[in-house]
């Protein structure tokens, strides 16, 4: 790969060189490597958006759904914290492999629930592929960082998404982890096509950025839908969008006081029907009352538990 300096870069783009080590400084340049106090560039990389205007969301459907019993079901789980450590443990343990399973059994993977809770606890599967155990592997380490980050209430950034992306392809299909895609795609069966991959810089700094800022007014079931919706509209990566999309969807939950929902093997086809005419109409009506409905299920559920 060809590199370029930051003043190269400056003339190509029209804008200043202090604008460029800033948008170096705040990883929007895709690519960018830091050689002692110099910036890197590769030649191709893309001139980043100016994000420092607001402009409205082009979505329909914002604020359709009623969220009244989401918010009483979550008092009342909030009424009974703190958890003892038993508590805490059963919960992980139940969320990490039935989000597992079916994360990955949305995407192709055989291995069935019981198989999948042997396989987290780290017995091979005879019969089994060793791609189905690294994707069980994979995916409980990347559910471990995303609850390090929601202590820490690590704001979203495109660093924190290729780690999550990285964590879920490691060792499957290390070259492409956590880099963004270099060819186009399509979505089998989907009436959207993903952007070409050169918009991808682009688009993925403007989702981050709206995320970070125009999102916040929103509520946070919508917030995170949205998240999730655009994340898999731009498809960014080549393998590992829906999974990293899911976990994103969480992330965006829990960072506002929301337990982690399970989006199930069986919701398949209304997941991706919900998803898709999102994607064609801007409309999110249908996905944002999905969310809603599976975290109204995940509360009663984990009550259930602990009530």
């Amino acid at each position: 790969m060809n590199y370029k300096s930051v003043k190269e870069m400056a003339n190509k783009w029209g804008i200043s060189e202090r604008r460029v080590r800033v948008l170096c400084s705040e990883d929007r340049i895709d690519g960018a490597i830091k050689v002692g106090r110099s910036w890197n560039i590769p030649e191709d990389a893309t001139k980043p958006l100016d994000l420092r205007n607001k402009v409205s969301l082009p979505f329909t459907g914002l604020t359709h759904t009623d969220f009244s019993k989401v918010l009483q079901l979550n008092k009342r789980l909030d009424s009974l914290r703190p958890l003892s450590h038993n508590q805490l443990k059963m919960i992980k343990e139940d969320m990490t492999l039935r989000w597992t399973y079916n994360s990955n059994a949305i995407e192709g993977n055989t291995l069935t629930l019981k198989e999948t809770k042997v396989a987290l606890e780290g017995i091979t599967i005879g019969g089994k592929t060793i791609t189905e155990h690294l994707e069980v592997m994979n995916h409980k380490e990347a559910i471990e960082y995303l609850e390090e980050v929601s202590v820490s209430k690590e704001p979203l950034s495109i660093r924190l998404i290729k780690e999550l992306h990285y964590l879920i392809l490691k060792q499957i299909d290390s070259k492409n982890a956590g880099v963004y895609r270099k060819e186009n795609v399509i979505i089998s069966g989907a009436k959207h096509k993903p952007p070409i991959y050169l918009k991808i810089p682009s688009l993925m700094e403007k989702l981050v950025h709206d995320y970070n800022n125009s999102y916040n007014n929103l509520h946070p079931v919508v917030k995170a839908a949205l998240l999730h919706g655009e994340f898999v509209k731009i498809h960014p990566f080549v393998d590992g969008n829906g999974r990293t999309a899911r976990i994103l969807l969480n992330f965006s939950l829990m960072q506002d006081g929301f337990i982690p929902i399970v989006i199930t093997k069986e919701q398949r086809l209304l997941y991706y029907d919900a998803l898709d005419e999102a994607h064609t109409t801007l409309n999110y009506t249908k996905f944002i009352e999905m969310i809603k409905d599976l975290l109204l299920d995940e509360l009663s559920y984990r009550l259930s538990i602990l009530e």
